[in-house]
């Protein structure tokens, strides 16, 4: 029997996905993510055995399901009757542009700046506002596109990091819960801040690219604003990669969050205290996580460097059958 070579696969793979985010949009929820990374998983290992990839979905169904409950109850929290906050998250953005001598809030300042005075939705388009666009939507795919290269690469870090993935955003959701939010952009339509546009997806809309929900993208809710999960999942990237690489350039990866929460903030999605917060539930996550790990192994937790011995791996993934396949 005939093989497809691996680099074919790949190959073809690359191309049906850039045909499909040109005339369909990119994948946008985390199922259909998942469902496009399983795809690049049969490609990659088109040499084992058909059942074999099963195993995708018998590992990631639990966090998928943890996920999309996300989706909904994050929907679900602008109906719990809380008045949505508008004037406190203005008041310390003030107080923190004033501390490096500011006299506005930062998205105010930066879309003045950068986008002009009133800065219009469907104005002229910057080479940076397609950067801007491209950050903001590189939040849906790429915990999940990590998550997909450490199933492939390490059993035990995919689970290390799908499971820091889950637990921020359900830290994010207590957020929405007890403190709903008005981002920048609805406190300006409600006349509480100057002319602020929402401008996340301008340069995309301005070189024909969208981005598309394809099974469940959640329920929208306007005031889930704080924390800024974008900003937190960014810095979540950083920090986990940080404590898990080595050498002085791994912190340049700082640089990621520093961009994400720039976007967030001159696009009208955030204020500077909602990527703040971000960075905060990053860290308790962090935290949280490797002490429940190392209360859960009965012994000081050590970073797997970069394959996973049998004693390294957690009893879960044993049962799962995971196992360290081959590197990508």
């Amino acid at each position: 029997m005939t093989r497809i070579p691996r680099p074919v696969a790949v190959a073809t793979y690359v191309v049906l996905l850039v045909v499909w985010s040109a005339l369909i949009g990119i994948p946008n929820d985390p199922i259909g993510i998942s469902l496009w990374i399983w795809l690049f998983t049969i490609c990659w290992r088109l040499d084992q055995p058909p059942r074999s990839h099963l195993e995708f979905f018998h590992d990631w169904w639990p966090w998928l399901l943890a996920l999309a409950v996300y989706s909904l109850a994050r929907g679900l929290t602008d109906d719990l009757g809380f008045a949505a906050h508008v004037t406190a998250p203005i008041r310390m953005d003030e107080w923190l542009a004033n501390v490096w001598g500011g006299d506005t809030v930062p998205t105010v300042s930066l879309q003045h700046a950068w986008c002009g005075e009133p800065c219009l939705p469907t104005g002229d388009v910057r080479w940076y506002d397609v950067a801007i666009s491209a950050v903001y939507a590189s939040h849906f795919l790429t915990g999940l596109v990590i998550a997909g290269v450490l199933w492939l690469r390490n059993r035990a870090l995919w689970l290390e990091w799908i499971r820091r993935y889950v637990t921020i955003s359900y830290l994010a959701l207590i957020g929405y819960i007890v403190f709903p939010m008005a981002p920048p952009w609805m406190a300006a339509r409600d006349g509480f801040l100057p002319a602020v546009a929402r401008i996340s997806s301008r340069g995309f809309h301005a070189i024909g690219v969208e981005r598309t929900t394809i099974v469940f993208g959640g329920l929208p809710n306007k005031t889930a604003a704080m924390p800024s999960l974008h900003a937190g999942i960014a810095f979540l990237v950083a920090f986990y990669a940080i404590a898990r690489l080595r050498g002085a350039w791994r912190y340049l990866l700082l640089l990621y969050p520093v961009a994400m929460s720039t976007a967030l903030i001159y696009s009208g999605e955030h204020y500077l205290i909602d990527t703040i917060m971000g960075a905060l539930i990053a860290g308790l996550t962090m935290v949280g996580c490797a002490w429940w790990e190392r209360r859960r192994r009965g012994t000081s937790y050590e970073p797997v460097a970069g394959t996973a011995r049998a004693d390294d791996i957690p009893a879960d993934v044993m049962r799962a059958g995971g196992r360290d396949d081959e590197g990508v």
